[in-house]
C-alpha cells in the first residue's frame, strides 16, 4: 500500500521519501506540474484539482506543502500565501479523501510549533493552548482544515515542527 507524499520536494518531504523507500515502502509524491516519472500524481490545490483515485487504498497521506516559511520578506500579500498555501491545499486534499469508498487510514498533516506562540525559554507540551499572533493563528487553520478529515473516519495526526 502507498503512502502518499505532499510537498515531497521541500526540505522535510525529501527526507522523508528517501527514508520510506529505504524502507521498501510504496511511495506516490503529489505534485503541481505534469508527473515525470510513475511515482508522481498531479495536483493543483490553488485550482482544486486532484485525483482522488490516486488515494484509493492507500496507507497513508502525508501532507507537507506549504509555501516556504523563510524564502521572502513577509509582507501582506506573502503572508495570504502562506496561509493560503496550507490552508487551501489541506481543503482540497480532505475533500478529495472524504470522497474516497476505501481512504487511507491515516492523514499526517504539517503544522508548526508556532502554534503555541512565542513561549521563550518556557517548556510546553501539547497540553499547552494555542499562542497568540500571525503564525499561531495560521497554525489553528490549518490543523482545523485537517482535522475535519477525522468526519470520514480517517486518523489525523498533527505534526507540529519546527526548526
Amino acid at each position: 500500500m502507498a503512502i502518499i507524499v505532499t510537498g515531497a520536494s521541500g526540505l522535510l518531504g525529501t527526507a522523508l521519501v528517501e527514508a520510506l523507500r529505504a524502507e521498501g515502502r510504496e511511495v506516490v509524491r503529489l505534485v503541481r506540474r505534469p508527473p515525470r516519472a510513475p511515482d508522481e500524481a498531479f495536483w493543483q490545490p490553488a485550482e482544486k484539482v486532484i485525483d482522488q483515485a490516486v488515494f484509493q487504498g492507500a496507507e497513508a497521506v502525508v501532507h507537507l506543502a506549504g509555501a516556504s516559511i523563510g524564502d521572502k520578506r513577509w509582507n501582506a500579500a506573502y503572508k495570504r500565501e502562506l496561509v493560503d498555501s496550507r490552508v487551501e491545499s489541506t481543503r482540497v486534499l480532505v475533500e478529495a479523501l472524504r470522497g474516497v469508498p476505501d481512504p487511507p487510514g491515516v492523514l499526517l498533516s504539517a503544522s508548526g510549533v508556532d502554534f503555541y506562540g512565542d513561549t521563550g525559554d518556557r517548556v510546553i507540551d501539547e497540553s499547552q493552548g494555542k499562542g497568540t499572533g500571525f503564525l499561531a493563528d495560521m497554525c489553528e487553520l490549518w490543523e482545523g482544515e485537517a482535522r475535519r478529515a477525522g468526519e470520514a473516519g480517517i486518523r489525523t495526526v498533527q505534526a507540529r515542527t519546527g526548526l
